[in-house]
């Protein structure tokens, strides 16, 4: 049996969740379980849970990202939250950042075929890209690291008043209550855990969501960012 054999019957939540975009997101889970696996995307024990797990499960997201804001997906993989995000919201402007070329390449043809023009790819490591790209509204993840490793490299891309959103498991309060000193650090304001997703996925979502002040990444970051729209001007008179 191939991999693509044992992706499971659409689920009937799919259809309203992606509305007019169910057929991109058809396509969007058959090359994650064709060329996602052959690629070493994702693993071939994913597939049979490929809806509920990964595309439903970063979709419903969408309940608490703002309308209209720009939003840079860290660490983006194989395209989740990024890609199922963009399918129900195309209000939104998403980058997709990530470090390593099989998979910006594997987005970056996944962007094409489904048409998300308000999706671009970005290759590179969110901590060297500060200062290098705008700074958004907001910042997701999924299963990329520990979250206060994780808010070092989200927490600077944020504009003022911006906020992370990262998807986590069972550790979400555990992973929150640990990293409190560092967040803090990193210009943290408010942070809380929400579930998302009610009547789509059960179980439920966990958000772990981060609200930054006017300082996002603190005063160390606060200095890097102004050298870096410094050298930015600096290169534009050139």
């Amino acid at each position: 049996m191939t991999e693509a054999a044992e992706l499971p019957p659409v689920p009937e939540q799919a259809r309203e969740v992606f509305g007019d975009r169910y057929g991109d997101a058809v396509r969007y889970a058959e090359l994650l379980a064709e060329a996602g696996v052959q690629r070493g995307l994702i693993g071939p024990r994913e597939v049979p849970r490929l809806w509920e797990r990964h595309l439903l499960n970063c979709a419903v997201l969408s309940e608490v990202v703002p309308e209209g804001v720009m939003v840079c997906d860290v660490g983006s993989g194989a395209g989740l939250p990024g890609i199922p995000l963009a399918l129900v919201r195309e209000d939104l402007k998403i980058t997709l950042l990530e470090p390593l070329l099989r998979r910006t390449n594997f987005l970056t043809e996944v962007v094409e075929l489904l048409g998300l023009d308000h999706v671009t790819v970005v290759r590179g490591r969110a901590e060297e890209l500060m200062g290098k790209m705008p700074p958004v509204h907001v910042v997701t993840a999924r299963a990329v690291a520990p979250l206060d490793r994780l808010a070092t490299w989200g927490i600077p891309l944020l504009r003022p008043y911006g906020e992370m959103l990262a998807l986590k498991g069972d550790t979400a309060e555990e992973e929150l209550k640990s990293a409190a000193t560092a967040l803090s650090k990193l210009g943290a304001v408010e942070t809380s855990i929400l579930h998302v997703g009610e009547g789509v996925v059960d179980p439920l979502s966990t958000v772990v969501r981060v609200e930054v002040g006017e300082s996002p990444g603190g005063v160390r970051f606060a200095a890097k960012r102004a050298k870096a729209a410094r050298t930015g001007r600096a290169r534009r008179r050139r």
